[in-house]
């Protein structure tokens, strides 16, 4: 199977860098309020829910954390109404950009992340400029001291898996979305930990950039992560293997 862009492995570094600072808990809260909220509050009939509280859960969210946001999304508990909203723009060297918040004032959200991009090298550009080079997939990041390549490649073919590449400490594994939860389902029953695990969306091509646009581009997505109303960035480029390393 192919492989595909570093970008998944990047943002499952950095999402552990969050969840020590305490970032991620907000963003987390908010997709469990959107997801109860949009699908139900029964994770066993909702799997962007069960998604969402296994990620709260790996990020050691207390339980009564997860309870309140899974009771705001459905009108159990009074709470903030979210709107989920996609921005899209250019970075460095014309790395295109997609960017997915959830918000209660798309407004004050827009002119913010607009702001970003101003200031970091990019330019943020109206919907459509970019989206188009984008697809959504699952996504799933499995360690590679849990379980050998070989071993794991059996588990999601035959649960519909697209793709499996090694990236870092990591192998990456990418479907249709409507795969992704048999995937998922597959890697539980076989008691394989996943460290990360969403839909997302992903490049549908990369380009490569200079190891100097790529610290300006990762300035940008950090300033662009580190906007509370931001859930996942998205890029369409290959970080090339000296900046992976500054990374690690």
């Amino acid at each position: 199977m192919s492989g595909h862009s570093k970008w998944a492995s990047i943002k499952h570094k950095k999402a552990a860098a969050d969840a020590k600072r305490g970032q991620i808990f907000t963003k987390i809260i908010r997709e469990i309020t959107v997801a109860a909220k949009n699908g139900g509050g029964d994770p066993n009939t909702n799997p962007r829910l069960r998604t969402a509280i296994q990620t709260a859960k790996t990020a050691n969210m207390p339980s009564d954390n997860i309870e309140r946001a899974l009771k705001k999304g459905t009108g159990e508990l009074e709470g903030v109404t979210y709107e989920e909203v996609q921005y899209e723009g250019f970075g460095p060297q014309g790395v295109a950009i997609l960017v997915h918040c959830l918000t209660d004032n798309k407004n004050r959200t827009a002119s913010e992340i607009r702001n970003i991009f101003s200031k970091n090298n990019g330019a943020m550009e109206g919907a459509g400029s970019v989206a188009w080079m984008f697809e959504k997939k699952g996504f799933i990041g499995v360690s590679k001291q849990k379980i050998s390549e070989d071993a794991l490649m059996e588990i999601i073919l035959a649960s519909g898996a697209e793709d499996m590449s090694p990236s870092g400490d990591q192998f990456e594994i990418t479907s249709d979305p409507h795969d992704f939860e048999a995937i998922r389902q597959s890697l539980e029953k076989a008691k394989i930990p996943m460290e990360s695990a969403q839909v997302m969306m992903i490049a549908k091509n990369q380009v490569e950039i200079s190891a100097d646009n790529a610290r300006h581009l990762l300035k940008l997505t950090d300033a662009l992560e580190a906007h509370e109303d931001v859930q996942h960035v998205s890029v369409n480029c290959e970080i090339p293997d000296e900046v992976m390393k500054e990374i690690s």
